[in-house]
This record gives structure tokens, C-alpha cells and sequence, in this order.
């Protein structure tokens, strides 16, 4: 028989709040995180706007904040929330085998110096050309060896493990907007299988850097709403244009069962459904039947053991581009059959913008504070009715509801699909 999961732990950073409470009471009240950028200056960009992590300092949960001073966005916000996952779920206090404790982060890659960057291309032009020697010299010279070091998508986990003498299982996917539930998922079945006792598991990414930008906005997948930022990410209304770049960083512990019970742990909630699936279609678009995602979400109906009446709560992928909302929507119907109509789905996208590696970790989050609290948070923006978007949205403001299922949908660039199901756990 497989070992039980739950989670015991969470942490999160994001555009509407550094810190758990902070980021569920924003979703609730329907607040949105997304304005003009200042990160740097996007004024010539055709998107000007994006979902910023605002007031955060990594500096607040480490000894040593000079030792990830040159680290990227994604390790410094991974700090914060695997900080606050670990002290909320109390595993410090266990005299726990670290060989039995790892960290399976959806972690995104680090960022440039873009400025730095350009000018070494600036400075290294001669006749229109550029002076590949010069260039080299110039970044051997220049660049930091730690900062480089720190580009690579593998150095949250490293870092993570370190602050935490997490000495089992490190691993690190970047399967794009499915990175982070990808990675719980993963981690789950670590620990069913018996590879270890307690996982750290989540995603971190910041896109919102030039380089980002740039190849959001010839990809056509970004909102181009800047006279409204607050208005741009409209998940499944009509008058949708594409999705709104985010930033952050979800956390969570799983934890074997019978060791959280035994010790008195606050569960927020057990995987009991686990999907993974590949369009093998397209790289930007979903498969117009939506293959892929139906077979996702009926994978993780069939692990968890359920039918589709049994999911009370969907958190959905739900981007804001014309196509996936369309095909999620269909997908959903397929998968859930007639209990689609009469279950409720938000995108908390529509508040947080798209956290991309990072994003189903947030969400799955939001799927646990549901459950906890007994209230689902809503879609906002949502004006103008989509007939190819008919299911009940949870538009505009949250609602209350019993909630003790739920299901978590991640369906990434390149056509990687992830769905997971939480139950609230009881006895």
C-alpha cells in the first residue's frame, strides 16, 4: 500500500501579500496586485504592466542576507516562503533524520544583469559588428561568478537545502506554468514510495525583467490593457487579451501521515490525486480538444480514487488567453461530465497575475485555504459573459462554501499538463 501525504506547512510570497494571511485576506476581498512595472523602465515595451512582489525583504529570515545578495528574485523569495512553511509546520522541532527530508522545487532560472549586459554589447561593437574577443574579455572582467552561477534553475533547491539541512532528495523541473505543481506532485510520490518522510516542495520565479517581457510580448501571450492594469488579466470574460506576468514564490510540506499524526501536526489537507500528462501538440497552445488536460484531470480522479461528483472547488489554470480558458472550460466538462455545471471555478490569476514556475504552488495553496476557511476565492474582472466559457466562474467576489475536495489545474507552455486533488483531512 502507498503512504498517505499530507500537508503540513505552508508559505508564500506574492504580488498581494508577503506572507500567507496577507495574501489569502487579498484574494478574498478581490484585490489585484498588478500595476505599471518598476522594476525597470517598460515604457517602450507593449506591455507596461505586470504583478510585482512589493515591500519584501529576504533579509527578514536569514542570519546572513549577504550571503544571497547576489542571488536571483527566485532564490530570495523562495527564502521567505520556505521559511514560513517550515516554521508553520513545526518539522524544526522534530528530531528528524535529514537524509529523510528533501526539497523538490518547479523553480525558474535567475535573471541577468540586463544593463551590464547591454553594455558589454554596447562596448564590444566596432563597425556595426561585434568583437567577440572583446566582448569575452570584457565579461570575464565584468561579470559576477556568483550572480552567473545563480541564472541556473537548480540553485533555489540547493540554496533551500542548505538553510534547512535537508540532506535527502534534491530535484528541481521547470516545466513551465506546470513547474511548481509538477514538483508537489512529484514529491508526493517520493514519500508514498518511501524516499522520504518529510518533502519542501514548491516553485519561485520572477519573469519580470526585460528578457521576459520581450519574449512574452512577441509570443502575443501578454495583455496589452495598460491604460487599466487592474483590469487586464479577465480570465474566461470575453473581452480577455492575453495573460499578465507575475512574481513569487509557494511553499508547502508534506509530510508522511502517520508521522504527523503521531506528533499533533496541523494538517491542512491530504494529495490524494496526482495527474501528469503531455499535450505532444504545440508549444503555446493547449490541444484544441483539450487531450492532454482531460486526460490529466481523469489521471488524478483515478489515483485519488473518486469520481468527478467528489471535486467541490476547481483552482483553475485559467490564464486569460483566448485559448486556454476555452479549452480549460471544455476539458473540465469532459473530465467532471455533469457535476462540471454545478462546481465552482476561479482563477486567482485574475488577482496575482501568473507566477509561471511558481504559480501552482500558489494555487495549491489557495485550494488548502479553501478548505480551511470555507470560503472560495473569486475570478475578478469578469464583465462580459464568454459562450464558449459557461461554467460558474465565482465572479468578482468570494463566496462562502463547505469545501472538501479540490482540484488544482497547471497546464504549461510546451503542452505540460498537472492537476492535483486535496481532501480535507479528518481523523
Amino acid at each position: 500500500m502507498k503512504r498517505r501525504v499530507v500537508v503540513t506547512g505552508i508559505g508564500c510570497v506574492t504580488p498581494v501579500g508577503n506572507d500567507v494571511k496577507s495574501t489569502w485576506e487579498s484574494l478574498c476581498e478581490a484585490r489585484s496586485g498588478i500595476d505599471h512595472i518598476t522594476h525597470f523602465d517598460a515604457s517602450n515595451f507593449p506591455t507596461k504592466f505586470a504583478a510585482e512582489v512589493k515591500g519584501y525583504d529576504y533579509a527578514d529570515y536569514v542570519d546572513q542576507p549577504a550571503r544571497f545578495e547576489p542571488a536571483g528574485r527566485n532564490v530570495k523569495f523562495a527564502i521567505g516562503a520556505a521559511s514560513q512553511a517550515i516554521a508553520d509546520s513545526g518539522i524544526r522541532d522534530l528530531d528528524l533524520d535529514p537524509a529523510r527530508f528533501g526539497v523538490y522545487l518547479g523553480a525558474g532560472e535567475g535573471q541577468q544583469d540586463f544593463m551590464l549586459f547591454m553594455n558589454m554589447i554596447a562596448q564590444a561593437k566596432k563597425e556595426g559588428e561585434l568583437d567577440l574577443a572583446e566582448f569575452t574579455r570584457s565579461g570575464l572582467e565584468l561579470l559576477n561568478p556568483q550572480a552567473e552561477m545563480e541564472q541556473e534553475p537548480n540553485m533555489p533547491s540547493g540554496h533551500l537545502a542548505s538553510l534547512f539541512n535537508a540532506q535527502g532528495p534534491n530535484l528541481n523541473c521547470l516545466t513551465a506554468c506546470a513547474a511548481s505543481s509538477q514538483a508537489i506532485g512529484e514529491a508526493t510520490e517520493l514519500i508514498r514510495r518511501g524516499d522520504a518522510d518529510v518533502m519542501l516542495s514548491g516553485g519561485a520565479h520572477s519573469m519580470i525583467h526585460p528578457f521576459g517581457v520581450t519574449g512574452f510580448n512577441l509570443l502575443t501571450a501578454l495583455s496589452t490593457h495598460n491604460e487599466n492594469p487592474q483590469g487586464a488579466s479577465r480570465p474566461f470574460d470575453k473581452e480577455r487579451d492575453g495573460f499578465v506576468l507575475g512574481e513569487g514564490a509557494g511553499m508547502v510540506i508534506l509530510e508522511e501521515l502517520e508521522q504527523a499524526r503521531k506528533r499533533g501536526a496541523t494538517i491542512y489537507g491530504e494529495l490524494i490525486g496526482y495527474g501528469s500528462t503531455a499535450d505532444a501538440y504545440r508549444i503555446t497552445d493547449l490541444h484544441p480538444e483539450g487531450r492532454g488536460a482531460i486526460a490529466c484531470i481523469k489521471m488524478a480522479l483515478a489515483d485519488a480514487e473518486i469520481d468527478g461528483d467528489a471535486i467541490q472547488y476547481v483552482n483553475a489554470h485559467g490564464t486569460s488567453t483566448v485559448v486556454n480558458d476555452k479549452v480549460e472550460t471544455a476539458a473540465v466538462k469532459t473530465a467532471l461530465a455533469e457535476h462540471a455545471r454545478s462546481t465552482p471555478m476561479s482563477s486567482t490569476k485574475s488577482m496575482m497575475g501568473h507566477l509561471i514556475a511558481a504559480a501552482g504552488s500558489v494555487e495549491a495553496i489557495a485550494c488548502l485555504l479553501a478548505m480551511k476557511h470555507g470560503v472560495l476565492p473569486p475570478t475578478i474582472n469578469y464583465t462580459t459573459p464568454d459562450p464558449d466559457c459557461d461554467l460558474d466562474y465565482v465572479p468578482n467576489a468570494a463566496r462562502e462554501a463547505e469545501v472538501k475536495c479540490t482540484l488544482s489545474n497547471s497546464f504549461g507552455f510546451g503542452g505540460q499538463n498537472i492537476s492535483l486533488i486535496f481532501r480535507a483531512f479528518e481523523g
